[in-house]
């Protein structure tokens, strides 16, 4: 063991404190362990032999199992793997909170009459069930990046777990090229993790982000992912995301950040996987590149499939701040606001609702 920089005023303290957290990080391994395997049990499944690797990507692949359907498998990982409640995994899906309870039931119900083991599928298999796996682990990383409620902004716990797991899936499939992609995905989005709040817990927009904060060995690792598997075939949506990440992450300032390109990778995700969300993404680019008018015309009709959310009304909110229609912005803040069940997040869109009122006043 060696001292960080010189002797430490208090050598005995430090050495309990780096102790401490070695027990701790020791003692999240075996728990992280042990209730893997409770899941699974409370999932009665046929236990495979004792085995002394990690069971994390056995039990992804079994809650993945063909007798599903995708949402099922991905309800079904999210909770038994995940560790997510049934109220989070319905915000993931965006839907009540009753109805994910009866699919995760079904799912568990569905699986036992295919008569699942705790055993990885043969390759093949594998290889079909790749796509829900990959899922599983971008919407755990998500939730524990920007928690969808509670009194964190974030929670360290799911994304570490997501990384750490993604990186066993990309040791064991290392030619599959959106596993890669998505492990660079995750190490940029993560890296910024540290500027992301005040130490109040307030949350800090990107632009405005202490970039000094940022951590470069994960950005470091994650270009240097994505550039291993840029060109080696058709980007998939985990590989466009990170080359978008990795855009913000080479940008020395928000002024910096090159929203043209941003806006092209933006516009073919939305060809590729097209989605809501990326659509709503997409208006933000639009509206840094083309102006915020052109940005809120995008948000027209996505209030079906985003209204329930607080992220539609918040964004719309900034769009037109940024177009100087500050009664407009207040109200739509103050709808973010209202959705919104993270902490953190409320606070700070309340904050927003304030600054509107003092703007409207000049």
């Amino acid at each position: 063991m060696q001292w960080p920089s010189g002797l430490p005023r208090d050598p005995k303290a430090w050495l309990l404190a780096v102790a401490s957290r070695r027990l701790i990080d020791a003692w999240r391994s075996e728990s992280a362990r042990r209730t893997r395997e409770e899941r699974a049990a409370a999932l009665n499944f046929q236990a495979a032999p004792a085995s002394e690797t990690d069971d994390t990507l056995t039990l992804m692949f079994l809650c993945c199992h063909p007798a599903l359907t995708a949402p099922s498998q991905l309800a079904l990982t999210l909770r038994a793997v995940g560790g997510l409640t049934t109220a989070e995994i319905a915000s993931a899906f965006m839907v009540p909170e009753a109805t994910m309870g009866q699919r995760i039931s079904r799912a568990k119900q569905v699986i036992q009459k295919a008569g699942a083991t705790f055993t990885m599928p043969p390759a093949a298999e594998r290889k079909a069930r790749l796509g829900v796996v990959l899922h599983v682990l971008y919407l755990i990383f998500n939730e524990g990046y920007a928690a969808s409620s509670g009194p964190s902004l974030q929670r360290e716990d799911l994304t570490t777990e997501a990384i750490r797991v993604t990186r066993l899936l990309v040791a064991a499939a290392p030619h599959e090229l959106e596993a890669t992609g998505l492990l660079a995905l995750m190490l940029l989005t993560d890296s910024r993790r540290t500027a992301r709040s005040l130490p109040d817990g307030t949350p800090v927009p990107l632009a405005e982000q202490n970039r000094t904060l940022w951590n470069r060995g994960q950005i470091e690792e994650g270009i240097a992912l994505l550039s291993s598997v840029l060109g080696r075939g058709a980007a998939g949506p985990y590989q466009l995301q990170a080359a978008i990440s990795a855009v913000h992450a080479e940008a020395a300032s928000g002024e910096e950040t090159d929203w043209p390109q941003i806006l092209a990778l933006y516009t073919v995700l939305e060809a590729v996987a097209p989605s809501p969300v990326v659509t709503l993404n997409r208006a933000v680019a639009v509206a840094m590149v083309h102006g915020p008018a052109a940005g809120l015309e995008l948000l027209t009709g996505l209030d079906a499939a985003l209204g329930r959310t607080h992220r539609l009304d918040a964004v719309r909110g900034h769009l037109l701040e940024m177009d100087g229609s500050y009664v407009a912005a207040r109200a739509a803040y103050l709808s973010a606001a209202k959705k919104c069940a993270s902490l953190p997040e409320r606070k700070y869109l309340m904050g927003k609702v304030e600054r509107m009122d003092g703007l409207e006043a000049i």
